[in-house]
């Protein structure tokens, strides 16, 4: 199954949005983040299993691809370990997200122990996630 959930970036003072898509499919059990991620992104995958296990969930052991689009745009930073985690568990049906979640933008660094930190960047983001809503409300 795959979920695509909505995030954001920030290339020098402006935000852009970044579409965050899991998939778990049937294979050996691995996790592998694509998109060009930084090494902070790369480390998403040990925060996010921490997390998730901690706050109660199972890491499902499936072979999880989780992209970040766009492809060709580097994304910095630890603020998608929130919607890389949520994600994960709707993709291995462990939580149910509604269509609402679509109109969200998700953004938050993962503690081991599953709580949501500060990142940087979010009024960038939060402008781009604004420009977004009204660009779809206009056609």
């Amino acid at each position: 199954m795959i979920v695509s959930l909505s995030s954001s970036a920030v290339r020098g003072i402006e935000g852009y949005i970044v579409r965050v898509e899991v998939d778990a499919s049937n294979g050996l059990p691995c996790c592998s983040i694509v998109g060009l991620p930084d090494p902070a992104v790369r480390e998403a995958t040990e925060r996010v299993r921490s997390a998730i296990k901690n706050s109660g969930y199972d890491f499902p052991p499936r072979r999880i691809t989780v992209n970040l689009a766009p492809a060709n745009t580097r994304k910095e930073g630890s603020g998608f370990d929130l919607p890389i985690a949520l994600g994960i568990l709707a993709a291995s049906g462990q939580v149910a997200l509604g269509e609402t979640v679509r109109d969200y933008l998700l953004l938050g660094e993962l503690s081991l122990d599953g709580r949501v930190m500060a990142v940087r960047g979010v009024l960038p983001c939060a402008v781009a996630a604004r420009d977004k809503a009204e660009k779809a409300t206009r056609g």
